[in-house]
């Protein structure tokens, strides 16, 4: 993948993020490149090596063939989950760890519709919040949609509302 100033990627632990710089460093006297990253809605800027970019997980921004899968995973049915609340978010914690944009969302799912069926406990609700951050705006950037579009397209996939999810809303978007 090229690194470009201006270009928009997927950090796996930080979501969206631009490219500001490219630049060489000395490290423990090696010139080494690295890619100057400004984290979209935060003050966060982080640097990676660019020859450690595909290991840290920096990828492109998902095609809208990409969402239209994400918007699979979102329609699934529920996954099997604990009952203890202390066990569920130690789970769910480890899923958001390995930092795939599949598996988030399928915890966004699961959490989501717990929440409207049995409640969620405090950390759960804090994790859900923070799940939906990178699912919302991979949406949002592979579709060219606003961010209230966005929130509506996963809630319709989460809610099972095929219409608000047509093949026409991925089609012209992208």
């Amino acid at each position: 993948m090229q690194f470009e100033e201006g270009r928009t990627v997927i950090h796996s632990q930080h979501g969206p993020a631009t490219v500001v710089e490219v630049f060489s460093r000395s490290v423990k006297g090696a010139s080494r490149d690295f890619i100057g990253l400004q984290v979209h809605r935060s003050d966060l800027r982080i640097g990676v090596p660019v020859d450690r970019a595909e290991e840290v997980g920096l990828r492109p921004v998902s095609a809208a063939a990409q969402v239209e899968e994400l918007l699979t995973v979102l329609r699934a049915p529920t996954g099997e989950q604990e009952e203890a609340w202390s066990r569920r978010f130690k789970a769910n914690q480890e899923k958001l760890r390995i930092g795939d944009l599949f598996v988030t969302a399928g915890v966004v799912r699961d959490l989501t519709r717990r929440q409207e069926a049995r409640g969620l406990s405090y950390g759960e609700k804090d994790q859900l919040k923070h799940a939906r951050v990178p699912v919302l705006a991979e949406i949002a950037l592979a579709l060219s949609l606003a961010d209230e579009q966005a929130e509506d397209l996963l809630a319709a996939a989460i809610h099972g509302d095929p219409g608000a999810c047509r093949p026409e809303v991925l089609s012209t978007a992208s």
